[in-house]
């Protein structure tokens, strides 16, 4: 196994990624090694890569991206013990210290002291990356191939978003149709929402909220009253449920228009800046029910995601637009920026299989059976 490796890095405090050669990292005392096999691109990166204001307040160059992915442990620190060489893995991104309130009361997704994978620490976006075993969420792979494996990550928000009440026989609205949007769009339909009307501006992204079962979409863009449109669509009544997704000041004041009189909004969204709302006329004189809501709980949301993927609920195959070498990782993130293209899958080892023996691999502990024997 060679010492060195490649990774798409941000070097310099300027647009752009690079792929450089850096020495292969080693894993410490409750570290395990992943081999990665597939690492999505997802908004994050795009911030990254653009170097806009958020960027240049929180990343500190050098740094390798990537904080969705998947892949095989090829090593193993002397004190883990849950984690064995040959895992078929992936990871919860937010490394979180365990020890404050938020950690210590179930809310571990809160966590202040967090590190974010490829954004406070060095990410995925590599032939190798190291975590922390404590992290680590064990594959079927015979359930989940590399390509979807590695979208667990992100479509786990959207698990969060929407599976956080009973959407069975409501009507819904997704404003939003970017991948967070999508995946949410086949949750609602597979949870048994009784419409899901889309929203958004890229044709692209609207053909693809078809694709993932959308009752019908609309694009604001287009002219006329959106609002309008989907209160016509819906039998001339506000939705139940607006799922907020895109964080556009224009979509934020069109969810609290668009649900009815007692009604539930949803904002996922992130602004890029304040929006002003009339608390009084849209909240609440509406009597209506608002969540904000980030993240996903660990690990409870990856249960649900476990179920939705592996049990063949949901398939997200249609909205992985193309995989790709690290050859063309900034033709990719220009694609992304203009909206033509989805989910990016980059394959850093080629699809090759992890460098490790078949008696290792023969070892590793069965995901779906409790107390499963570990071996190192």
């Amino acid at each position: 196994m060679s010492d060195k490796m490649l990774a798409v890095c941000k070097v310099h405090a300027d647009k752009g990624l690079e792929v450089r050669e850096l020495p292969r990292p080693k894993p410490g005392p409750e570290d395990v090694l992943v081999y990665v096999e597939a690492a999505s691109f997802c908004g994050t990166d795009l911030h990254i890569w653009r170097w806009d204001a958020w960027s240049q307040r929180r990343i500190k160059p050098p740094l390798t991206l990537g904080h969705e992915f998947c892949g095989t442990i090829t090593a193993i620190g002397e004190k883990v013990r849950h984690a064995a060489v040959g895992d078929y893995v992936s990871a919860e991104s937010h490394v979180t210290c365990g020890m404050c309130y938020q950690c210590r009361t179930g809310q571990a997704h809160m966590c202040p002291n967090t590190q974010i994978l490829g954004v406070d620490r060095d990410g995925a976006f590599a032939n190798y990356v190291v975590v922390p075993e404590k992290v680590i969420w064990q594959n079927d792979r015979a359930k989940l191939p590399p390509e979807i494996a590695t979208l667990q990550e992100p479509f786990g928000n959207a698990v969060f978003a929407t599976m956080n009440q009973d959407l069975s026989g409501q009507s819904v609205a997704v404003l939003g149709c970017g991948p967070i949007g999508l995946f949410t769009i086949g949750i609602c339909k597979a949870v048994g929402a009784k419409a899901v009307f889309a929203s958004d501006i890229h044709p692209f992204r609207l053909n693809l909220a078809r694709a993932m079962g959308a009752t019908q979409v609309f694009n604001p863009s287009e002219g006329g009253d959106a609002v309008a449109r989907i209160v016509e669509a819906n039998s001339g009544y506000g939705v139940d449920v607006v799922l907020e997704m895109s964080g556009a000041p224009a979509a934020i004041t069109t969810a609290f228009r668009v649900v009815r009189n007692g009604g539930t909004v949803i904002l996922f969204g992130i602004p890029e800046r304040p929006v002003e709302i009339d608390v009084a006329e849209n909240m609440i004189f509406k009597n209506l029910t608002v969540l904000a809501m980030n993240g996903r709980r660990i690990f409870d949301t990856w249960y649900k995601t476990r179920w939705l993927l592996e049990g063949g609920v949901i398939d997200l195959r249609p909205l992985i637009t193309k995989t790709i070498g690290f050859e063309e990782v900034n033709d990719a993130m220009a694609m992304l920026a203009r909206g033509d293209a989805c989910k990016i899958v980059l394959l850093p080892n080629g699809g090759k299989p992890a460098p490790i023996g078949e008696k290792a691999r023969k070892r590793a502990p069965d995901p779906n059976i409790t107390g499963a024997p570990v071996h190192r």
